[in-house]
């Protein structure tokens, strides 16, 4: 492969020891939270956010808040859930229950049930996640989740009113006015008179997404999160200006976003990093956009669009935007990501705000092993299995064999039992255990 990195990023190796120091006092606040329970949530909700309040949001208090949005944001919202909601329940429908006979008197089967709670984090730093709500609650709400709790951090006397209605919308039944990890720990351990989730979804800072890892087991998550990846694949029939706006759009997520971009075009990889800081100088967080670009930001430079396609499937980014000719190629070659968007006319936003796709996505490379939050994230697929008298003739044998194959008698003797039991005069040609009957 012969690939040229035109820009490199420049942050420091300093993360693995920030990682053990938020993993620390991560750890030590859910063992607090595990023993001291709603006392301690008090203590650091005041400490943290200065809130004293009541933590669930009454329904006046949350009628008033809708109350307060205008009506063109609600519709924008009405518009996205719609979008969202549509694409959730095409995904459930994509997964059925089913039953067959493998073989004369074997029925096999599976049944697709939701989970019975499941916990959604908004986060509420520095912008209003009102697309949040959306993607976790309504989805979840799609998959036939009957009971969901939402958590968002409050700024100020109440969580984001738009935040609210977003959420009102999509269903939630209980909402927390409630951030960081002790957010994530009521919403696990069922505090505050609400239900034990079996899964805990939604995007948030290094302290959150830490939370809900070490929560993992206890209860289902989503996907191991990080901070905002964005890459663009590029060739020369690209326009510079719209990847460098595009890259910049991203790299607002944070100043430890990183924003790459993979080209068999070197004239235009020189003219995105020429362009990039001066659409950066434009916005109205030019520093953040800047630091990004500056610590985290990479331009690669291949020969063939072959080797676009392995660099970008060993980033596994979390979105992917592809500008370039012959579009249904990438999309068939092209294997990690967390979502893909194809052509000039999909900017990661659409799927960020309102396309219907989810935008709670992997990070970290997790794209190689796993996709985004989705329906079926929100659904058990169980098993059934149903084995007549006469087709334990053949399956128990089978499964007696194997058994002390691997040297597990008790397995075995439960098959014997049945081969004993149903064919009492069949003479076996391999050894069956006689069980007494007591």
């Amino acid at each position: 492969m012969t690939i040229r990195h035109l820009k490199s990023a420049e942050a420091t190796e300093t993360v693995a020891a920030e990682d053990q120091r938020i993993t620390t006092a991560v750890r030590n606040m859910l063992d607090d939270i595990r023993q001291r329970g709603e006392v301690a949530v008090r203590e650091y909700a005041e400490k943290f956010d200065g809130w004293t309040a009541n933590f669930v949001l009454s329904d006046e208090k949350r009628q008033r808040l809708i109350d307060s949005v205008p009506q063109a944001v609600k519709d924008d919202i009405d518009f996205a859930h719609r979008q969202i909601r549509r694409f959730a329940e095409a995904q459930r429908d994509s997964l059925v229950s089913f039953e067959i006979e493998t073989e004369p008197g074997v029925v096999l089967g599976q049944r697709v049930l939701p989970v019975g709670c499941a916990g959604c984090y908004i986060p509420g730093g520095r912008y209003a996640h009102v697309s949040s709500a959306l993607m976790s609650v309504a989805t979840a709400k799609a998959a036939g989740v009957a009971h969901v709790v939402a958590c968002s951090p409050p700024r100020g006397d109440s969580i984001n009113p738009a935040v609210a209605y977003a959420l009102d919308v999509a269903g939630a039944d209980m909402i927390l006015e409630m951030g960081g990890v002790h957010a994530m720990a009521s919403m696990a351990f069922g505090l505050f008179g609400g239900r034990e989730a079996d899964i805990l979804v939604g995007p948030g800072n290094a302290y959150v997404a830490e939370a809900k890892r070490l929560l993992f087991g206890q209860v289902g998550i989503d996907v191991f999160a990080g901070p905002t990846e964005s890459a663009i694949i590029a060739d020369d029939s690209a326009d510079p200006m719209t990847i460098a706006v595009d890259l910049a759009s991203q790299a607002e997520h944070g100043p430890n976003s990183p924003v790459w971009l993979f080209t068999t075009s070197e004239p235009l990889a020189h003219k995105v990093i020429e362009l990039l800081p001066k659409v950066a100088d434009d916005m109205p967080n030019a520093e953040v956009v800047h630091a990004a670009w500056r610590d985290y930001g990479e331009v690669i430079v291949a020969d063939s669009r072959e080797e676009v396609v392995e660099v970008s499937d060993r980033y596994a980014c979390e979105h992917l935007q592809v500008l370039c000719k012959d579009l249904d190629w990438w999309k068939e070659h092209l294997s990690n990501y967390g979502s893909l968007f194809l052509g000039e006319g999909s900017t990661v936003t659409h799927g960020d705000k309102c396309s219907g796709t989810n935008h709670i996505l992997p990070t970290k490379r997790a794209g190689r092993y796993s996709g985004g939050l989705n329906v079926h994230k929100f659904m058990k697929v169980l098993t059934t299995q149903q084995l007549s008298a006469e087709a334990n003739h053949t399956f128990s044998a089978v499964a007696s064999r194997i058994s002390r194959t691997e040297g597990m008698e008790g397995h075995a003797r439960a098959c014997d039992w049945r081969l004993t039991k149903y064919f009492p005069d069949e003479q076996w040609d391999f050894p069956v255990y006689h069980q007494q009957r007591y």
